[in-house]
């Protein structure tokens, strides 16, 4: 048997399905396949559900109600389905799936390079055992659309001196140099981790961007709740405004901290935190951002009361008994002088010792050789099901409705691809076939 490039032996297995990743999008899959009868094996570069423990900080919580944590065959069943699991709750609700249905899971093995030939694929992946090379009928890419921190290139120009990490990196407050901390990014990361160093009584300043808020608590439910029942996470991407392009738009920020409530960044303002505009440049320890913070502001407040009207639509369309309606009224508005003089900012004048990045991810499948991408990098297909015969991807946001993002629409998703598949792959015995 010849050696592996890396100097360990290689094999070679056959097996119908390979599904690649073993988050809440790969399980899900694996348990359709169980169900189905169909040979596969779910291939995982870390432990199962890994990422939820990794890459979240310590204060994190989920913002879609417990209820919503739902996976063929497993849902939440605790004490709180309205409330929100922290961290380490999602962790072990997640854990506790595999046992369930025993997947065929292999841990500690990353897959390295994807190929197609006439006859199916082959998935190169290197784990303890060395290098193994899978034939297979069908693959699931299931690794999520969040891969790479977005960082812009000139943040190496920075003085060295400044701390900078990404979202994905930061722990907690006193995981920080002292000093003030620069947050970028207004999406649900950034502005849940602004409020976590702003409740520990760190000065922060916070670069916003286009993104929209939503109230937590409405008329008596949470929004999400609301939101749900009038059908919006269940309506395929294609039938929203703008079609496909609703996959590039930043969720909206809300927190299920202490129980839930609203991110108001104007509160924030109000209680000392430093707002700015855009973020476009820097150097050495100078910043520049665009006069874009009051449009900011009014645009997310514009939504978040946009979001309120629907439901007061469809509260006096159904007749639903419930509290009055109410408005945001801004509780602070930055001062035009102020803001102008903003434009600019020194870090070390200003005491900023980090920066935070939260400007999103991009994905890396660099190891998938397979023609399905667009110019951006990003699979082309139709929920989940490309052009290409016999390979899916799972577990991207607007795969197919708002909700495939999140739990709850993981698993009709995960249904849909597993039931497609079936209908083309000849479920086989796995064996090894030589190398």
């Amino acid at each position: 048997m010849p050696e592996a490039s890396s100097g360990s032996t290689a094999e070679q297995e056959q097996v119908a399905v390979v599904v690649v990743g073993a988050g809440q999008a790969g399980l899900a899959t694996s348990w359709h396949l169980r169900q189905a009868g169909i040979d596969h094996v779910v291939l995982e570069a870390s432990t199962a559900g890994h990422e939820w423990a990794d890459t979240r900080w310590d204060s994190f919580t989920l913002v879609t109600p417990n209820w919503q944590c739902r996976l063929p065959g497993y849902a939440y069943d605790g004490p709180d389905p309205d409330g929100f699991m922290n961290r380490e709750e999602v962790v072990t609700w997640l854990g506790g799936y595999p046992a369930t249905f025993d997947p065929p899971l292999v841990e500690h093995t990353r897959v390295t390079s994807l190929t197609q030939d006439p006859d199916g694929f082959t998935v190169t992946s290197i784990g303890p055992d060395g290098e193994v090379t899978r034939r297979a009928e069908a693959v699931v890419v299931a690794t999520g659309g969040y891969h790479i921190p977005v960082v812009p290139a000139w943040a190496l120009a920075l003085d060295p001196s400044v701390h900078q990490l990404t979202a994905s990196d930061y722990q907690n407050p006193a995981s920080l140099p002292e000093g003030a901390v620069l947050v970028v990014g207004s999406g649900q990361s950034g502005a849940q981790i602004a409020e976590d160093l702003h409740l520990a009584g760190r000065q922060v300043h916070l670069a916003i961007g286009d993104a929209p808020r939503v109230a937590r608590t409405y008329r008596g439910r949470d929004s999400m709740t609301w939101l749900a029942e009038m059908g919006l996470y269940d309506t395929p991407v294609a039938q929203y405004p703008g079609g496909l392009a609703a996959r590039e738009k930043t969720n909206h920020y809300v927190t299920g901290r202490d129980g839930g409530h609203d991110i108001d960044l104007r509160r924030f303002a109000a209680d000392g935190m430093r707002l700015h505009g855009l973020l476009t440049e820097g150097s050495g320890t100078t910043l520049r951002f665009r006069p874009t913070l009051r449009r900011s502001l009014d645009s997310a407040d514009a939504v978040y009361n946009s979001i309120c009207a629907d439901i007061d639509r469809y509260i006096e369309a159904e007749g639903v008994q419930a509290p009055p309606p109410s408005r945001y009224e801004p509780v602070w508005q930055p001062d035009e002088n102020t803001d102008q003089e903003l434009l600019d900012l020194d870090l070390a004048e200003a005491g900023i010792t980090s920066v935070v990045w939260a400007i999103g991810y991009r994905p890396d499948y660099r190891w998938v050789e397979v023609g399905v991408f667009d110019g951006t990098g990003r699979p082309t297909h139709q929920r989940g099901v490309t052009a290409v015969r016999g390979l899916y991807f799972l577990g991207l946001p607007w795969l197919h409705t708002w909700g495939s993002g999140r739990f709850l629409g993981i698993a009709e998703d995960a249904e849909h691809v597993a039931t497609h598949l079936a209908r083309h792959v000849v479920a086989a015995p796995r064996a090894s076939v030589g190398s």
